[in-house]
């Protein structure tokens, strides 16, 4: 059958991953040149924040309605429709003349990021269950965006000029557009269409606010700190903007290469078991991280173990959607991803608060560390004590 030829799977995986690199590019583009921002308009260290962690609230809300309709109208149609969306503040941003300009602008760029949801519900279709943590993990390194974000957004602006940052990103995102209309090929819908209600349904579903949870932490961690290590890493080390960018780039780039590791794991292991394990270290990272931030060479180690395990943990995460979900993965993975993106909302804002506050970071990842805890007791009482789904 057409649609489930291997050669159109693997054509649909690429360009959707692609896709999602370019968007997550878009979406963390304001984050590597946050400091240069808040010089040039006087921002205080909150209003900082909020700048960097706006375009992640719009972008985690958005993930459910996107995978509702992507589910119900077609991956490949609603993808093209998101990227062409977000090139509307794209070409606003250079114009910006004032802070709150700035944030409208950064509000609707969250657009860029409902594209994991989008990804995950469109490649999901093209292959079989036993394959899904791997291929779920490819899909999910798009997240390498991130990464791509704070390795070239600092040097296009510091050869280029602030504004080409825009445009680059215009051309980039019209590009892998029309290669997605003439290349990839629309994901087999279901012959019934799923109500509003009916997609909805997996609200009432416990362990889809399960993996909700566990995803707050893991992609929230993922996305709080590779959007926040610029900021952070030139307040508390004095480090430029390009090498801040290219250290935030490592970060991500690691969480993001660990994601079909975690994936590949947990089509062969017990997944609950392997975020029991992961849990429990992301907790004793952040303590011990809590505790070194003023010593450069224990804090860099420590981030990047950090990211090692927390890019696991997202591809073991998604390997359990399929299993909790039948037919409704664009649904719950909407919820799961929404959960994980406002994951990355809220510690920017509170670190940046806690920094005016307290002077130090520490409190920030001492609360880190407290809700890696919460985690694991809730991933061993519900899924390892006493089994809520199939392993």
């Amino acid at each position: 059958m057409q649609h489930t030829s291997k050669k159109d799977a693997y054509i649909a995986l690429t360009i959707a991953t692609v896709a999602m690199a370019i968007s997550f590019m878009v979406w963390a583009s304001l984050s590597p040149v946050s400091n240069q921002i808040a010089t040039e308009f006087g921002l205080s260290a909150s209003q900082k924040s909020l700048l960097i962690a706006t375009p992640v609230l719009l972008g985690s809300i958005m993930r459910i309605p996107m995978g509702i309709l992507s589910d119900r109208f077609g991956g490949k149609k609603i993808y093209i429709i998101t990227m062409l969306f977000t090139l509307i503040p794209l070409v606003l941003i250079p114009f910006a003349s004032s802070y709150v300009y700035l944030i409208t602008c950064a509000f609707f760029i969250g657009m860029a990021g409902t594209t994991f949801a989008i990804a995950i519900s469109y490649v999901s279709t093209f292959f079989p269950p036993e394959k899904q943590g791997l291929i779920l993990g490819i899909a999910g390194m798009g997240n390498i965006g991130n990464a791509l974000a704070g390795l070239i957004i600092p040097r296009i602006s510091e050869n280029w000029g602030f504004d080409w940052i825009y445009y680059s990103l215009m051309i980039a995102i019209v590009a892998i557009s029309v290669i997605f209309a003439i290349f990839a090929k629309e994901m087999k819908l279901p012959d019934e269409k799923k109500t509003l209600k009916q997609s909805l349904s997996v609200a009432k579903d416990k362990n889809t606010w399960y993996l909700s949870l566990f995803y707050f932490l893991t992609f929230g961690s993922f996305v709080a700190l590779s959007n926040y290590l610029p900021a952070f890493m030139g307040d508390q080390f004095s480090i430029g903007a390009v090498n801040a960018g290219l250290f935030s780039a490592g970060f991500a780039a690691t969480a993001t290469f660990m994601r079909p590791v975690g994936g590949i794991l947990a089509d062969k292991l017990n997944p609950t078991k392997l975020l029991t394990t992961g849990f429990a270290l992301v907790a004793v990272a952040a303590f011990l991280i809590a505790f070194s931030l003023t010593q450069y060479g224990i804090f860099t180690t420590l981030i990047f173990i950090t990211a090692l395990i927390i890019g696991l943990g997202n591809g073991v995460v998604f390997k359990m959607v399929p299993m909790v979900s039948k037919g409704n993965t664009g649904a719950v993975t909407g919820f799961v991803g929404a959960a994980g993106g406002i994951g990355g909302f809220f510690p920017p804002l509170l670190l940046g608060v806690i920094k005016e506050s307290t002077g130090s970071y520490m409190l920030g990842f001492i609360l880190l560390g407290v809700f890696a805890l919460i985690c694991l007791v809730t991933v061993w009482a519900v899924y390892v004590r006493k089994p809520a789904v199939a392993n």
